[in-house]
């Protein structure tokens, strides 16, 4: 610890008082960013694919925010909802009719986690006026200047949402290529249909407004299953911009001669910022929850694709010895690839952004620890063990916290399930018992 002249603390304080008060006059001029603002265009994109039926959006007031059950919005969600749900419903009498396998079970947990997703994301909406004028009031307090978290926020969401029109393309570009070899002599878009969407017109005949539908609704549910990687990214950017605030005023006074009042007020605005983050994790811990566990399934599901299927091209309408169509056969491990790598990249992506969060609520600690002894006081311990003695971060309905060893656990667990998966399917698997009965059978005994 530093031991400099206590006698010097006052003008120290005098003169850091004068500096704070020029950054103000300074700030005066710039337009503080806004919770609301930052989440404004995320939103409302999301509202075009029937989440967050919130009135008021668009605009620039959070106090104009209202759940209104009767609105079109409501009535646009529910809808989509009945909708998923049918197609749901679908896959699974599909299922039941057939044997049970990976691939037959994949549709069911797509869209089954769509229609919970949709679920989460109307229950939250409830709750997200009141959270949003909460967040308001916070920032009349104590408001923050990062110009570029609104930019942040709207810049991830045009890439994610880029990448995530790629992927669909490319998915569409393998159904293409399979329909070409398996229903060359029907019509191609019917054709297209029946191959793409079977647990749908396997049991109900085939009608163009059918297709359409169908379509809309799986296009629907793969932005929705982006969009909660989206959501969940965009919130982290906020709350570490708001703990990276205080934490800028810490830094500054490192090592430095301060009285024991502003000791008091940075703690003091430390606690409405973790008190904050608690109130945000009661929202959207489920969103939190859905993201991650929709990742890890789908990460492992691509893998597995990818190499037992994807890449050999041994599927039943592979067109890989014909390459008649548009990139040569290769439309399925194109697919497959891109999404897998894509898949990686945005879990990583969603996970380090997230744990940010817990990271940056830990930044106080060393600043503490560097207090001067003379000026050590019983707002610094405070500091310390409301630092130390407690867990700030983003959680999944609490099972588990959002920090940066998630992601290794996260990782760990894909390569076991995928050793599982490949010992599953294996020849091997079933050729080995018929091995050791012959063993056995021709082993002499004693």
């Amino acid at each position: 610890m530093s031991h400099k002249n206590p006698g010097k603390t006052m003008s120290l304080w005098i003169s850091s008082k004068k500096n704070r008060v020029n950054v103000k006059e300074i700030k005066l001029n710039k337009t503080p960013a806004t919770f609301h603002n930052s989440l404004k265009a995320t939103l409302i994109v999301g509202q075009l694919f029937s989440l967050m039926p919130v009135v008021g959006i668009a605009g620039d007031d959070p106090a104009n925010l209202r759940f209104v059950r009767t609105s079109w919005k409501c009535l646009y969600t529910l809808l989509s909802f009945f909708g998923q749900l049918f197609i749901a419903v679908m896959c699974i009498y599909r299922l039941t009719c057939s044997a049970t396998s990976l691939k037959g079970a994949t549709p069911i947990i797509f869209y089954g986690t769509t229609c919970i997703t949709m679920m989460m994301f109307f229950h939250m909406a409830k709750a997200w006026p009141s959270m949003v004028q909460h967040i308001a009031r916070a920032e009349q307090l104590d408001p923050i200047y990062d110009k570029n978290l609104t930019k942040r926020c709207n810049v991830t969401c045009l890439v994610v949402l880029l990448l995530a029109l790629i992927e669909h393309i490319l998915s569409l570009l393998s159904a293409v290529a399979e329909t070409m070899i398996c229903h060359p002599e029907k019509a191609f878009y019917e054709g297209f249909v029946k191959q793409f969407y079977p647990w749908v017109f396997n049991f109900i005949p085939y009608s163009p407004y059918l297709a359409g539908f169908t379509q809309f609704l799986h296009f629907q549910s793969t932005f929705i299953w982006n969009f909660s990687d989206l959501f969940v990214i965009c919130m982290s950017y906020y709350l570490t911009s708001r703990l990276q605030h205080i934490n800028e005023k810490l830094l500054e006074a490192q090592g430095k001669y301060l009285p024991e009042s502003f000791w008091k007020s940075t703690r003091e605005d430390y606690c409405r910022a973790t008190q904050l983050v608690r109130r945000v994790d009661n929202v959207i811990s489920g969103i939190v929850f859905i993201s991650f566990a929709n990742n890890l399934f789908f990460i492992c599901l691509q893998l597995f694709n990818t190499l037992e299927d994807g890449i050999k091209g041994t599927g039943e309408c592979s067109s890989r010895a014909k390459r008649t169509t548009l990139l040569g056969g290769y439309e399925a491990a194109s697919y497959f690839v891109f999404s897998l790598v894509y898949l990686i990249s945005r879990s990583v992506a969603v996970s380090l952004i997230a744990s940010q969060v817990n990271s940056a609520s830990t930044v106080p600690a060393p600043v503490l620890y560097d207090v001067p002894s003379p000026v050590y006081c019983v707002e610094v311990q405070r500091f310390l063990d409301q630092v130390n003695g407690d867990t700030v971060a983003l959680s999944g309905l609490q099972f588990f916290n959002v920090t940066r060893g998630l992601l290794l656990t996260v990782a760990g667990t894909i390569v076991t399930y995928e050793l599982v998966m490949f010992q599953f399917n294996s020849p091997d698997a079933t050729v080995a018992p018929t091995t050791v009965l012959n063993i056995t059978s021709t082993t002499p005994t004693p």
